[in-house]
């Protein structure tokens, strides 16, 4: 099925009373080429160029998703669909709990959401987060036309951020008439129910000089929680393929001197000899789809004020709420206090801890039974603490995001052939984050530390004692209210002002050939971006399980730039000439941050016959560091690793923490050397349920980096197969001076000469070096994971010296042929990647990531940063292939998805279970029925995931915590299942 494109852009405020004007226009079909319009409408919307000259057509591919097609699949933010377009690489999203942070982007060739730009109406959206990403959430979906995805360096024409290409969403022009649309989703096993309604109300007025439109749109969607899926419901450890899960966990585990950290036997009353425990499983606490809810008004109107002239406006408003809902909190092995004659204490564990301190027999009862801090035989012990506080129930972390942002401009004609178009934009963001159920660490070190079950030594505050030696359930009602006294908050706004003119026209044609056109313009934007948490998320590791203190800012950046393209076509129907054209294009950028940068892009198309097109582009790019990137406070977070080259003990080769890398003398020295206590080595724990800490912050003396982008390819409709079009497109993208982070892997191996078990073996000397000087250990236990405000991990620091590269192929194929019963349309979009590549610095490794999954590989420099996420999967092949056949009133669609076989990345293989180490190729099916029994009704019905094909289990411990959830990759394999969607559309 075709969309018809000649509805044109409408431009209104909903802030505004006023109405003003627009003409008819077109769009671009699947192909990136250009339907029959007026060559003199001055609105047509043409992603990838300025030129609005319907009839000359960019060298830059354009892919094009129709409004028929987001209707058949009957996606309901647009973050869904575009995950599962090739060459896309799953971001956060809906599928994302852990690390979601109420917003949802796209992530174009996996070069991360700071390299690609998301548009509405070919103008940009106000950020959602320091780093610039627009956050897909706020998108008017009721409204969308098509949806054009130009991938490739598009920084001329959109400016700085455009690395990898642009998302641009393009609403619906010159709606008439009020248009309801209803939706309701639910799974196989009868949760995620998602509804969605939208009215659209629009009309011509003032003898058709003017139109207005407005759209008001609410959407609810429910979580899946991983226990209600056999496959997630118990945690796989990666590594062991035993079940896995957290460290914090029930008994509780505590560190002792000269032992290691140890868990307590309840029915005994004593720590465990050996080191072995019984590890939390938190999966069936976390979900697989994120609650979402979302209400949102978009309007747009245009007034043909004199002939030629029209003034427009646009505004969108959107208030979203989401949910993260992870594993209860508790104790994260910070340090603690606790008296000797604590009374929940058990006697045969205080022996243990007395005998460990150094405490002979007679003192230790002597301190069991001192309850005063003043009595002389009043004694206490420190120790790292990790007891998971089950009995409150889950951690949720709720966001509201409130959006709105307007447009307001002028556009007409100059002369017969020339025109003009100036608007200006303002919107703001703001997301408010509350941490509901986390307790705080105070709290929890004034209440252990007591002598009374009923009274804490410090009594302020109506403190009351808590037990953590007992089993589950030992932990009262009234223990955890007053742990968790109060909830976290903190708050990111962000503000975008853009002011832009451009002037486009005609001048001479060469020979008989279409006139040269031609775009010149100016542009001013500033963005803002501040957040504020309160004073109980300021205290590093107050708020527990939330990591360190957020990263905060409040500061701004502008640009002013200058800009131009041209089209020219040279020859024109001559033979072996049926059309030759050049594109040519040029920015000069003035950052105040930066300063000065020049981008520019080479393009042309040849079609040495009518049916045979050749097209290629060069782009240089650039791309200016964002605020989070030259500003961020430091701040200590969560990173992912499965392995600490320093964990384990040498003595017996049979025990499960065996490690013989503890065995060399470098490495003893080398954990020494990061903080690790003396008595630790030999008793350092693996990371707890994979986690790490890291730290990082802004640095302000970023410049910007550099992108050299490639693409060259051919359109192909033969005479001989009416309806077919073949596209196929090379592309080569290349990043200098890239900002990006090491990898955990990166600094474990330059500091140890190795990540694992089979290939740690550090030089002598290495102690004292830089990159192991990178790693500050736990005080008390040795680790790399524990308390933020004494643990800053691994120093992760930003900087120019990263190179990224990325190649491929692009392949489209749409055909349609009428039948006399019916009409066949065929249509496949695929992808090949040839390599991705990613080093963050001279002499570190050159990681391939393409076919490969592990904590080190996703979106580099964005993902390595404790400001986004890393570790969704790049296939090297996929495809999307949908059949459609129409028949009067009624059309039965197929939808085949496919990704290639992925393994983990070879260079951390050795870290995991042989049978995690590889997924094979998967493919999906959708069906869909369509039915009009009229002209105003439209009924959709779809089958998501027929075959209800389950994911691939490759254990939790093999990605990052936000990619790798289930035991599996929610983001890149269906792991909801068979799903029923129906959808109505009812239109006068």
């Amino acid at each position: 099925m075709r969309t018809d494109h000649r509805n044109i852009l409408i431009s209104t405020s909903i802030f505004v009373s006023s109405s003003f004007l627009l003409s008819p226009a077109h769009a671009q079909d699947a192909q990136g080429q250009t339907e029959a319009a007026s060559q003199t409408s001055p609105d047509i919307i043409v992603t990838g160029t300025l030129i609005r000259n319907p009839n000359l057509e960019q060298s830059s591919p354009v892919s094009v998703i129709g409004e028929d097609e987001i209707q058949l699949k009957q996606s309901n933010t647009a973050e869904e669909f575009l995950r599962q377009l090739p060459g896309v690489a799953p971001s956060i999203g809906s599928a994302v709990n852990n690390g979601q942070g109420g917003s949802s982007f796209v992530d174009l060739r996996g070069l991360g959401i700071n390299r690609n730009l998301a548009l509405l109406d070919g103008m940009r959206i106000v950020p959602a987060r320091a780093d610039g990403a627009a956050d897909l959430n706020n998108i008017p979906l009721a409204l969308i036309e098509r949806v054009d995805v130009l991938t490739g360096g598009a920084s001329t024409t959109y400016g700085a951020d455009a690395i990898s290409g642009v998302v641009n969403f393009v609403t619906k022009r010159n709606f008439e008439g009020m248009q309801l649309d209803l939706g309701q989703q639910i799974t196989q096993r009868g949760d995620g129910s998602t509804f969605r309604a939208d009215l659209t109300v629009g009309g011509n007025f003032s003898d058709d000089r003017g139109n207005a439109v407005l759209s008001i749109g609410y959407q609810k969607a429910k979580p899946v929680y991983q226990g209600s899926r056999s496959f997630s419901i118990d945690n796989i450890d990666s590594s062991t393929g035993e079940a896995g899960g957290s460290g914090t966990s029930i008994p509780v585990r505590m560190s002792i001197p000269g032992v290691g950290t140890r868990q307590l036997d309840p029915a005994t009353g004593a720590f465990n000899i050996d080191s072995s425990f019984i590890p939390f499983n938190f999966n069936p606490q976390n979900i697989l789809q994120t609650p979402f809810e979302r209400f949102n008004i978009f309007g747009s109107a245009r007034y043909e004020v004199a002939d030629g002239i029209d003034v427009y406006a646009q505004g969108i408003f959107s208030r979203n709420k989401s949910e993260s809902i992870v594993a209860s909190s508790g104790l994260f092995g910070a340090a603690f206090e606790i008296p000797y004659s604590n009374p929940f204490l058990p006697a045969p564990a205080r022996n243990q801890l007395c005998a460990a301190n150094g405490l002979s027999g007679a003192q230790c009862d002597a301190a069991a039974l001192a309850t005063d801090p003043n009595d002389p035989n009043y004694a206490t012990f420190q120790s790292n603490v990790l007891r998971r506080f089950i009995e409150a129930g889950p951690r949720r972390t709720a966001f509201t995001t409130t959006f709105w942002q307007q447009k307001i401009g002028v556009r007409g004609d100059i002369t017969d052939k020339f025109s003009f178009d100036v608007f200006g934009t303002y919107g703001e963001s703001e997301l408010l984050r509350e941490n509901i159920g986390f307790g705080l660490l105070s709290r929890a070190r004034q209440a252990l530390l007591a002598t009374n079950p009923d009274t804490c030594l410090d009594t302020s505050n109506n403190c009351v004692p808590l037990n953590i030696f007992g089993p589950a359930g030992s932990i009262t009602p009234a223990m955890i209210s007053f742990i968790d006294a109060a909830n976290a908050s903190d708050t990111q706004k962000n503000a975008m002002t853009q002011i832009r003119g451009v002037v486009t026209g005609e001048l001479g044609a060469i020979g008989d050939a279409q006139p040269i056109n031609i775009a010149l313009g100016a542009e001013y934007r500033k963005t803002s971006a501040k957040r504020t948490p309160d004073a109980l998320s300021l205290i590093p590791g107050e708020v527990l399980g939330l990591g360190g203190a957020p990263a905060t800012t409040d500061n701004s950046t502008n640009v002013k730039e200058v800009f131009g393209e041209l089209i020219a076509p040279l020859i024109e129907d001559k033979p072996f000439a049926h059309s030759l054209t050049l594109e040519l294009g040029a920015r000069y950028s003035d950052y105040n941050t930066t300063g000065g940068a020049f981008t520019y892009k080479i393009g042309g198309s040849w079609a040495p016959i009518a049916s045979l097109k050749i097209r290629g582009n060069y782009n240089r790019a650039t791309r200016s560091p964002t605020i989070q990137e030259l500003y961020a406070s430091v701040q200590t977070g969560l990173n992912n690793s499965a392995y600490d080259p320093c964990q384990g003990q040498a003595a017996d080769p049979s025990a499960d923490d065996f490690n013989p890398a503890i065995g060399n003398p470098v490495v003893q020295q080398i954990c020494l050397a990061q903080g690790a206590p003396a008595n630790t080595i030999g008793f350092i724990t693996a990371p707890s349920g994979g986690q790490i800490n890291f730290t990082q912050g802004g640095n302000p003396d970023l410049n910007v980096e550099k992108a050299d982008t490639f693409t060259i390819g051919f359109v192909f409709e033969p005479d001989f197969v009416p309806g077919l079009t073949f596209t196929a497109d090379y592309y080569n993208i290349k990043i200098k001076n890239a900002i990006t982070a090491p990898t955990i892997d990166d600094q474990l191996r330059e500091c140890f000469g190795g990540s694992g078990p089979d290939t740690v073996n550090p030089v002598a000397g290495a102690a004292t070096s830089f990159d192991c000087l990178e790693f500050q250990r736990d005080p008390l236990s040795g680790g790399l994971d524990g308390d933020s405000a004494t643990t800053p991990g691994v120093f992760l620091p930003l900087s120019n010296q990263g190179t990224i590269k990325t190649d491929g192929i692009d392949v489209a194929l749409n055909y349609k042929h009428r039948f006399d019963f019916a009409e066949l349309s065929l249509a496949l979009n695929g992808n090949w990647t040839n390599s991705s590549r990613f080093r963050s610095k001279p002499g570190s490794i050159n990681r391939e990531c393409v076919g490969y999954y592990s904590v080190n590989c996703g979106a580099p420099g964005n993902g390595t940063t404790a400001f986004g996420s890393v570790g969704s999967i790049q296939p090297e092949f996929s495809w999307n292939a949908r059949s459609t056949l129409s028949f009067e009133a009624i059309d039965i669609s197929l939808l085949w998805r496919h990704i290639s076989s992925v393994d983990v990345e070879p260079l951390v293989a050795d870290q995991f279970l042989e049978e995690f180490r590889h997924i094979k190729a998967y493919d999906w099916f959708d069906l869909a029925f369509q039915f009009s029994p009229s002209d105003h009704v439209t009924i959709t019905a779809t089958v998501q995931n027929l075959f209800d094909r389950e994911p691939p289990i490759v254990g939790s411990t093999i990605g990052s915590t936000s990619f790798n959830s289930g035991n599996t990759y929610p983001s890149t394999y269906d792991s909801l299942g068979r799903r029923f969607a129906m959808g109505a559309k009812v239109k006068f």
